[in-house]
């Protein structure tokens, strides 16, 4: 089985789409696809689909929406069957799954029961070793942050870059989504931001600072209370020998924050600042160093707002000392 979210929803087994068209059972196969291989409880299917006011006949709705969807993974395990493919994804080839899914001599046949699976309590999708867009993501950027960490900064861009081009949109893009998956999205959206900081932080320390002046500029624009990326946009901007326009970035943040918020930016920003206002270009590094600087560290969690790191990378050392050097 292959399970794509991070951006239009696509589940295929064997190569065939079981994604339904119909709003209610596409949201069900949502949560279970991201959650594939766990117990999805009952209870959060329902409030998924109904939030806190479901109807009498829920648990039978979502049971006739369970039964749609095993109609068509029934389907699509038939088509494989009859193209003679055994595995259940694109890496999922092998005498086991083949067996598994009805492919293989002498093995049981693998049905619609088997994949989409009822245990007590709630619904397993059982994906038999296949691909997932998530879980590739979440592999890719935990290798770029222990790479980051290492020191490997040419290692943590290249592999926070290719986590980051799993992404097609924003996730569950084509899905009208509930309570538990509008979550979902900004859990997955954060831990996205996570790795975007990482990987900017990276071609920072490798003097990329002209090639991500384009990119920063839309990501200061679309976050606007974003301290964290301002202050990478404000290095990149002084290290290109933009002074100027680096503190105009300052000045454009503190008025949305004053006006929007009622907060004066962080004494870490403000200290950045000073140091571009005092620092040629050549030292602005240690003169941040000296006034606390912009620390940038690897952790987990993130926020998107005033103060906030995202994912660990943080304004005034959240989640570490390091200094992204000019």
């Amino acid at each position: 089985m292959d399970i794509d979210v991070l951006g239009a929803l696509a589940v295929r087994e064997n190569g065939v789409s079981i994604t339904p068209t119909a709003p209610k059972p596409r949201q069900v196969l949502a949560l279970l696809a991201l959650h594939a291989d766990q117990v999805v409880p009952v209870s959060a299917l329902i409030e998924e689909l109904w939030g806190g006011e479901p109807p009498r006949s829920a648990r039978t709705t979502l049971q006739t929406y369970v039964l749609q969807l095993r109609a068509l993974i029934a389907t699509a395990l038939e088509a494989g069957r009859d193209d003679g493919r055994g595995g259940s994804g694109s890496e999922g080839a092998g005498a086991g799954a083949g067996a598994a899914s009805g492919g293989g001599a002498g093995g049981a046949v693998r049905t619609a029961k088997d994949v989409l699976v009822t245990l007590p309590g709630g619904y397993l999708l059982n994906s038999n070793g296949g691909t997932s867009d998530v879980r590739e993501f979440d592999r890719l950027a935990g290798t770029g942050y222990r790479a980051m960490d290492a020191g490997d900064f040419p290692g943590a861009a290249r592999l926070l870059r290719e986590a980051l081009a799993l992404w097609s949109g924003p996730a569950f893009a084509d899905v009208q989504g509930g309570v538990q998956l509008e979550m979902e999205t900004r859990r997955l959206e954060e831990t996205r931001l996570c790795a975007l900081d990482q990987r900017i932080e990276a071609d920072l320390r490798l003097g990329r600072h002209r090639e991500l002046l384009a990119e920063l500029t839309v990501l200061a624009s679309r976050y606007r209370t974003h301290e964290n990326l301002h202050g990478q946009f404000m290095l990149a901007l002084h290290r290109s020998g933009r002074r100027g326009e680096a503190l105009d970035v300052y000045q454009r943040l503190r008025g949305t924050l004053v006006r929007e918020l009622g907060l004066e930016p962080s004494a870490a920003l403000r200290r950045l600042q000073r140091s571009i206002l005092m620092a040629g270009p050549e030292n602005v590094a240690e003169a941040a160093v000296e006034a606390g600087g912009v620390g940038v560290g690897v952790g987990v969690g993130a926020g998107v707002g005033v103060g906030a790191g995202v994912g660990g990378v943080g304004v005034g050392g959240v989640g570490g000392e390091r200094l992204v050097r000019v």
